[in-house]
């Protein structure tokens, strides 16, 4: 399990990998990596992929600096580095308006 505290402790001190995937994602969907220090440092975990590789990761939901939902798919190497994989604003086709529960298929 990934604690988030782990997570904010790599991201307080720097210890981040921006993808390559979540640099065009966040270029799409006109992120700012602000957008995602925020999220991370104020959302919650509410998905673990245990089995992820390399490095197990998570779902958090969180805000952006402007107050819009945000989902972002992170892994934790070792408690060492988290290696930012995606982000995007979660859309109420597959989640519950609170944004952090998955609707029923």
């Amino acid at each position: 399990m990934i604690d988030l505290s782990g997570i904010q402790s790599c991201v307080s001190a720097g210890n981040i990998l921006w993808t390559e995937h979540i640099s065009l994602r966040l270029r799409e969907r006109k992120l700012k990596r602000a957008d995602i220090l925020n999220c991370v440092k104020n959302g919650k975990i509410i998905e673990q992929y245990p089995n992820d590789t390399p490095y197990p990761s998570c779902l958090i939901f969180g805000y952006t600096i402007n107050n819009q939902p945000l989902h972002i798919v992170c892994g934790l190497d070792f408690g060492k580095l988290c290696c930012m994989i995606t982000a995007y604003v979660p859309n109420l086709d597959t989640w519950q308006s609170d944004f952090q529960t998955r609707k029923d298929k």
